[in-house]
């Protein structure tokens, strides 16, 4: 009775040990007698008990690898620490095992080793504005490097760029040294460009000034012009009225010589007041033949053609 319940143990136990339940996104690898048989694949599969063996499992979901800050060595001798994120999968679970000992942290060693070769081709400046391009070059490298293992690198993202202290000091100053430079250069544009404008409104300014000074000028001439047509044309009727007042009236021609006389006395009185001397000849006669010739300097247009006065001579001696 003991030895039945012996027997039945040992083959339930063989049964349940044949039995492997795979979960979704997951693989064994079956060897069997030390070497490779097959790959497990999710659901329900069988083994042989006692030849058969487990030797891996793993998942072949996307896997992400954070790897730790690492002291880096920029092209221009700069020590900067750089930390990174890698998103992989196991793609063939035979090579992932078979091909490397320990794929963790082979993946971590490479992942590290192609971080400082990049950043050692590029200068400090150039880690901060090529990040997209360090990160597209590591895929590319780690993929190809990985490939033999049956690893495939989805995306690698490089996290944090660090300069040490002293770096990041010279960096603050150099940064501060330049916003200063650009606002002396903002500053001094600023005040050119004040200067150029200030010059243009004044330029324009004396353009109008002159333009209007110019045009009241015109106005002034062509107003000066207008009184002077209107004082010819009421002297000239005038002068008609008087020439057919004293035509033919004798008495009339007596006053007038008599005031033309007087006004020529006159200015021979303002004449005579200067410093210099003066010789001055006055015909009687021509005054009469004066007012006989008022007729001839009207025109039919009433308008001042010609005026004959009666002859005065002035001789002036320094």
């Amino acid at each position: 009775m003991e030895q039945l319940f012996i027997l039945v143990f040992l083959v339930g136990s063989a049964l349940f040990s044949s039995v492997k339940i795979v979960n979704e996104k997951n693989e064994y690898l079956v060897e069997r007698l030390g070497s490779y048989n097959k790959k497990l694949s999710p659901g329900l599969n069988f083994v042989i008990p006692f030849l058969d063996n487990v030797v891996y499992k793993d998942t072949i979901r996307d896997k992400i690898l954070d790897v730790p800050p690492q002291s880096c060595i920029t092209k221009d001798n700069v020590a900067i620490t750089v930390d990174a994120v890698v998103y992989w999968r196991i793609v063939d679970m035979v090579k992932a095992y078979y091909k490397i000992e320990n794929l963790q942290s082979g993946m971590e060693n490479l992942v590290l080793t192609q971080i400082r070769a990049e950043i050692g081709k590029l200068e400090l400046d150039e880690t901060f504005v090529a990040r997209s391009e360090i990160n597209s070059v590591l895929l590319r490298e780690l993929d190809i490097a990985t490939d033999p293992w049956g690893v495939k690198v989805l995306r690698v993202e490089l996290k944090d760029i660090t300069p040490s202290p002293a770096v990041q000091q010279s960096m603050e100053q150099q940064m501060a040294a330049e916003r200063k430079k650009r606002a002396s250069i903002l500053n001094s544009e600023g005040e050119r460009d004040s200067a150029i404008n200030s010059a243009k409104g004044s330029a324009e300014a004396k353009i109008l000034e002159a333009e209007s000074m110019k045009k009241a000028s015109i106005m002034e001439a062509e107003a000066r012009k207008q009184q002077q047509i209107l004082q010819a044309q009421a002297t000239a009727e005038a002068l008609q009225i008087i020439v057919d007042q004293v035509k033919n009236d004798p008495q009339a021609q007596t006053a007038l010589q008599f005031l033309l006389t007087q006004q020529y006395l006159e200015m021979g009185k303002v004449i005579g007041s200067s410093d210099s001397s003066k010789v001055m000849f006055i015909d009687p006669n021509n005054i009469l033949s004066t007012l006989n010739g008022i007729s001839s300097i009207i025109d039919n247009d009433n308008q001042l053609t010609k005026f004959s006065a009666p002859i005065i001579k002035e001789n002036k001696s320094s």
